[in-house]
């Protein structure tokens, strides 16, 4: 496996600078993109065309969540998949103490494949290959990337919802609907931000989840 970096656009290296990433951080994560590039080759794990813009999709989409839980180290990051958005914020937060990020996929093979990546780079990872909705994890942050309908999703969180954690779900276009969906119910508070990656992406904070008054 080559471990030299490929070049990575400007704006990646500038964002990584910006948020003071440790130095490295982009090397490990040219490492993953790596192995996931080989590894997508026997298990679906990314649509093979993305993989080419892997540093705008898939690195920066998932890096952007720092900037709305800075403090955070304590992470969930549920039908992680590929390890998308887990695996980077693993790989970003590697040097910090008391960082540890929950992996937790139903598939086995996605689960050899992250638990390989994760010894791989010396990552503060721990997966979990289990449903999401049979975990209740104590972390401070809850997320996942096409994982499911927020209505769904919810109720996947709702254990470490309900602890204290807050979400923070990568959405795409049709956020509005599935929000409007997840309101019939669930109750809670709701704050949504731009995408950095995608003009058509939301990322959304959820604190205070209930289930909606029948």
């Amino acid at each position: 496996m080559s471990s030299a970096p490929a070049a990575w656009p400007e704006s990646i290296a500038g964002f990584a600078a910006a948020q003071g990433f440790r130095a490295g951080a982009l090397a490990d994560a040219e490492r993953f993109r790596v192995m996931l590039a080989e590894a997508n080759q026997r298990i679906n794990l990314v649509g093979a065309s993305t993989m080419a813009e892997f540093w705008l999709r898939h690195f920066l989409d998932s890096a952007q969540l720092l900037v709305l839980a800075p403090q955070a180290r304590r992470w969930a990051d549920l039908g992680s998949g590929a390890g998308l958005p887990g695996m980077i914020l693993a790989i970003l937060l590697k040097d910090q103490p008391g960082t540890k990020i929950h992996l937790v996929e139903s598939v086995g093979k996605k689960c050899a494949f992250l638990e390989a990546a994760a010894r791989a780079l010396d990552l503060p990872v721990e997966v979990a290959c289990a449903r999401a909705e049979s975990l209740a994890l104590n972390v401070e942050v809850v997320t996942a990337r096409a994982c499911a309908p927020l209505p769904r999703l919810l109720a996947f969180a709702a254990g470490s919802l309900k602890k204290g954690a807050k979400g923070l779900f990568l959405k795409g276009g049709e956020v509005d609907r599935e929000i409007a969906e997840a309101r019939k119910s669930w109750r809670f508070g709701l704050s949504i931000h731009p995408s950095l990656s995608d003009p058509r992406g939301r990322i959304l904070e959820i604190t205070e989840l209930a289930r909606a008054r029948s």
